[in-house]
């Protein structure tokens, strides 16, 4: 008696996304159309998600940063090392990291596929670049001052002073 009230029960329930149905008629098109666009949907967020994702880790590399001391040792080189060098590798496989995302109708490769999230990701790269270089320059590895650059003065004629 229980088993037949539980199929009453749960016989209302759409299928789960990516179920094929056996039967079809004009209402499982119509299922069916309304499961593509959910999931193009889907990608289409899990793309975002994707997008912030180097935003996201910003907060825990800054306390690494932070942790890491302000001198040159060899740990804190390590880790502006990786801070530096992962925008730079994120950036060279942009379009294979959001190939899964890309809508059935364009090409997974192509670079007007999804070019908004790509944008905010190349940024939010760019966020993680420039705490790298921050660091970098409270480090001391940056030439931002003067006294960087006095190498490359050259120094002016001194006047010519004759006392008789």
């Amino acid at each position: 008696m229980t088993g037949t009230a539980e199929a009453t029960k749960w016989r209302h329930l759409p299928p789960p996304p990516g179920f094929a149905s056996v039967v079809s008629s004009s209402k499982s098109n119509k299922h069916t159309a309304t499961a593509t666009a959910s999931y193009e949907e889907l990608k289409a967020k899990r793309a975002w998600d994707l997008a912030f994702s180097p935003a996201k880790s910003l907060p825990m590399q800054a306390f690494m940063l932070y942790m890491s001391g302000g001198g040159v040792q060899i740990f804190s080189m390590g880790i502006v090392f990786m801070l530096l060098s992962s925008p730079f590798k994120n950036l060279a496989s942009i379009n294979s990291a959001f190939a899964p995302f890309a809508p059935a109708s364009s090409s997974p490769k192509s670079l007007g596929t999804l070019s908004l999230q790509k944008i905010a990701y190349i940024f939010c790269n760019l966020l993680t670049l420039a705490l790298g270089l921050w660091k970098c320059r409270s480090m001391g590895l940056l030439p931002t001052g003067t006294g960087d650059w006095l190498a490359f003065e050259t120094r002016g004629q001194p006047p010519e002073l004759l006392l008789i």
